[in-house]
């Protein structure tokens, strides 16, 4: 299912721009901070025993995000986690332009209201360079994703790449467009 919803990018350039420009005290438009990636990443555990598992995730990561996921394979041996070399290990998917802003959109509105016991966001999950981390618990939450034909509940990480160079920035403009923190 292929959609556009390209009123989350109007609204960060009709709105978010200049309210930016106004706090911060940005003199050139280049300076605003803007999203420039999501990446979404399912970690396997028990993948690396059972193939038809990881492939099943995949097609899951496949359907939320509407691009294909890579399976991603171990690096090295580690024995304590009876890991091999090549191993599969997870699926991630790294989302850009319209598809990032769809996914975005979808997070903020549909997702996170869906989520069980849900209180708003971490606002320290910042990592120093203005990227922010966090995690789901259950891939049910989507719309894209049927309860009757889950075998197995799997969490996944969200990470979202901006250009802010310091934590504030990211988070006012995670802020205005919608992401909801907690008060602190």
């Amino acid at each position: 299912m292929t959609y556009e919803f390209v009123p989350l990018k109007e609204k960060y350039q009709q709105e978010i721009v200049p309210t930016l420009m106004k706090e911060f005290g940005y003199t050139n438009i280049h300076e605003v901070p803007k999203l420039v990636k999501v990446v979404v990443n399912m970690g396997i555990g028990e993948g690396s025993r059972n193939k038809e598992i990881a492939e099943i995730h995949a097609k899951e990561l496949t359907a939320i995000a509407g691009q294909k996921a890579l399976v991603t394979k171990a690096k090295k041996s580690i024995s304590n986690f009876k890991v091999r070399k090549g191993m599969t290990i997870g699926a991630k998917v790294t989302l850009r332009g319209p598809r990032m802003y769809n996914f975005v959109y979808k997070l903020i509105n549909l997702v996170l209201p869906k989520v069980r016991d849900f209180r708003g966001l971490n606002p320290n999950s910042f990592d120093g360079r203005g990227n922010y981390n966090f995690g789901l618990t259950e891939q049910l939450v989507f719309p894209e994703i049927s309860p009757d034909q889950i075998k197995r509940i799997q969490g996944m990480d969200i990470v979202i790449v901006t250009t802010a160079k310091r934590d504030e920035e990211s988070r006012r403009l995670l802020e205005l467009l919608g992401f909801p923190f907690k008060k602190q």
